[in-house]
């Protein structure tokens, strides 16, 4: 019988992950679309795949039987996908990002890299919130300029910037007019956040890891930073900015104010660990040298 591509990628995911949860976040869908996807599969191979307990999921043996091909099957097809890619077409290398980079990298860095590849053209595109591998995960993109963290095995990265973080405020907030914010202030506010399938990428801007358990109030969800802005200016929530990103995206009626007490985020490019084109590397290596 024949499978996708896509549900070896479930396979292996929940297989790795032993919880359907995290595994939905690792392959971006949501966690009931996974569980129907992998009893579907289930019932065309005729077998269970996994034995759930309200601990977690092991495979059963036949689904351990089938773990490795269906690892080797998605490892050759990642590696021979972007080269047939390049096969027959003008040499490009796509760089995705999930926001205007801006910080005068990729600037600096399309100038160098075309000095020395001149065979060679750069795209830039935009990626939503959605897949924060910024299109590393279905190679719709040769390197990634993203933030950190990002959930997906097999990737490569080098931060470029660390910066604080703050909070994007509407005009007239109660905070609006505080010179700095403590992040205990902003516990009870709505936020805007990423959307699930973001995953830690989620939690890092709803700082989860600062809370102590304290519960989050999620006012909307966005798929990108004009999505978020519109939705802060709109009053439904705020939410937390690196200090870079609120210089490039100023907008009236919207103030940005420091917190305290955060770790900063971080700016980082990726890329495939078994991309071994001489382009990719060359085009890393115009990002982060000074």
């Amino acid at each position: 019988m024949d499978v996708d591509l896509r549900d070896l990628r479930y396979l292996i995911a929940v297989a790795e992950e032993a919880n359907f949860t995290r595994a939905a976040a690792r392959v971006f869908v949501s966690q009931p679309a996974l569980s129907k996807q992998i009893r579907a599969l289930e019932r065309r191979l005729g077998f269970e795949l996994f034995e759930r307990t309200p601990r977690g999921v092991t495979l059963t043996a036949q689904g351990a039987e089938l773990l490795p091909t269906a690892r080797e099957m998605v490892e050759r097809w990642d590696r021979a996908y972007p080269r047939a890619q390049a096969i027959g077409r003008p040499q490009t290398l796509v760089v995705g990002m999930q926001t205007a980079v801006g910080r005068d990298l990729q600037r600096r860095a399309i100038s160098r890299f075309r000095a020395a590849a001149p065979d060679w053209t750069v795209s830039l595109r935009l990626v939503g919130w959605s897949d924060p591998t910024a299109g590393l995960a279905d190679a719709s993109s040769d390197v990634g300029v993203v933030w950190l963290p990002i959930p997906l095995d097999g990737l490569r990265t080098r931060v470029l910037r660390r910066e604080s973080r703050g909070v994007m405020l509407p005009e007239g907030h109660r905070l609006a007019d505080h010179a700095t914010v403590a992040f205990t202030d902003l516990l009870d506010e709505p936020f805007v956040a990423l959307p699930r399938a973001a995953g830690p990428l989620r939690d890092h801007w709803l700082a989860i890891d600062a809370r102590d358990g304290h519960p989050v109030r999620v006012g909307a969800e966005a798929t990108g930073a004009d999505e978020t802005f519109e939705a802060i200016a709109s009053g439904l929530g705020v939410a937390l900015v690196a200090a870079g990103n609120a210089d490039l995206y100023r907008r009236p009626g919207l103030v940005f104010r420091p917190v305290g007490g955060l770790e900063p985020a971080e700016l980082a490019v990726a890329w495939r660990g078994d991309d071994s084109r001489s382009a990719t590397a060359l085009f890393v290596d115009c990002l982060t040298e000074p």
